[in-house]
C-alpha cells in the first residue's frame, strides 16, 4: 500500500467530497481518467504548495514519494473558474505562485492554504469572490432536462464548464462506474451487461486506457480514484 487516505462529503454544493491522504511509503501508482475539477495542496518537506487540477482523459502512471501529505477538494461536474479556463487544463495542472509558507497567490490576492478541515470554508469565500461558479446547463444536460437555449448554446456552455465533451465525460463515467462494480464483486460479464459495452474486449479496452488496468486486474485490487 502506498497512501493512507479517507475522504468526507461536504455541506457545499459545488463540492463532491474532499480528501486526505498520506503517503506510507513510494512507488508507482495510476491517476484514474475522471471529469472533476480539483484543488490539491501538497505537503512535504515542510514546503507546501497548491495545484489546480483539470479532468483527466486516460490514465497516467505517476509516482509517489515517501512522506508526501496531501488534500484534495474535487467539485461537482459543472464547477469551474472563469479566470483558468477548464479546456486548459485537461490532462493538466497549474501550481499556483506561493506567498509565502502559508500562502498563495490568486487573482492578486495571498490565501491561506485550506486543510482537511476548513476547505468548506475555503470554497465559500471562492464562491462569494466570484472565483469559482456552478454552470447549470451541466446537471440539465446530464439528467436530459430541456433548455431553452439553442443546442449549439447549450453544447459551448458544456465544454467550457467541463472542459469536455458530453461523449467524452460519459466514457470516463461509464469507466468508472465499471471499476466500482469490479471491485464490489459483480461479474466481468455482468458489468458489460449493465454499463452497455458491446462486450468484454470494449471493456477491456476501455478500461486499459481510461483506468490503467484490466477488468481483471481492477477486480483484483483497489486502485486511487
Amino acid at each position: 500500500m502506498i497512501f493512507e487516505m479517507n475522504a468526507r462529503p461536504s455541506d457545499s454544493p459545488f463540492v463532491a467530497q474532499v480528501w486526505h491522504a498520506r503517503s506510507v511509503g513510494s512507488g508507482v501508482f495510476q491517476s484514474v481518467a475522471k471529469n472533476n475539477l480539483m484543488m490539491v495542496v501538497t505537503l512535504r518537506d515542510g514546503n507546501a504548495m497548491f495545484t489546480v487540477r483539470g479532468p483527466e482523459t486516460r490514465a497516467t502512471p505517476l509516482f509517489c514519494d515517501v512522506d508526501g501529505e496531501w488534500v484534495g477538494i474535487e467539485f461537482r461536474l459543472g464547477t469551474f473558474m472563469p479566470m483558468l479556463p477548464v479546456s486548459a487544463l485537461v490532462n493538466r495542472d497549474l501550481t499556483l505562485p506561493g506567498a509565502g509558507k502559508r500562502s498563495f497567490w490568486l487573482d492578486g490576492t495571498a490565501w491561506q492554504f485550506p486543510d482537511y478541515e476548513n476547505a468548506d470554508t475555503f470554497v465559500n469565500r471562492l464562491v462569494r469572490e466570484g472565483l469559482l461558479v456552478c454552470e447549470p446547463v451541466v446537471d440539465a444536460v446530464l439528467n436530459g432536462r430541456q433548455n431553452d437555449d439553442s443546442a449549439r448554446s447549450v453544447q459551448r456552455r458544456f465544454v467550457q464548464a467541463t472542459g469536455l465533451s458530453q461523449r467524452a465525460l460519459l466514457q470516463i463515467e461509464r469507466a468508472r462506474t465499471a471499476m466500482a462494480l469490479l471491485q464490489r464483486g459483480v461479474s466481468i460479464l455482468d458489468t458489460v451487461h449493465e454499463t452497455g459495452y458491446y462486450d468484454q474486449p470494449h471493456l477491456t479496452r476501455s478500461l486499459k486506457r481510461l483506468l490503467g488496468q484490466t477488468p481483471a486486474e481492477i477486480a483484483g485490487t483497489t486502485i486511487l480514484t
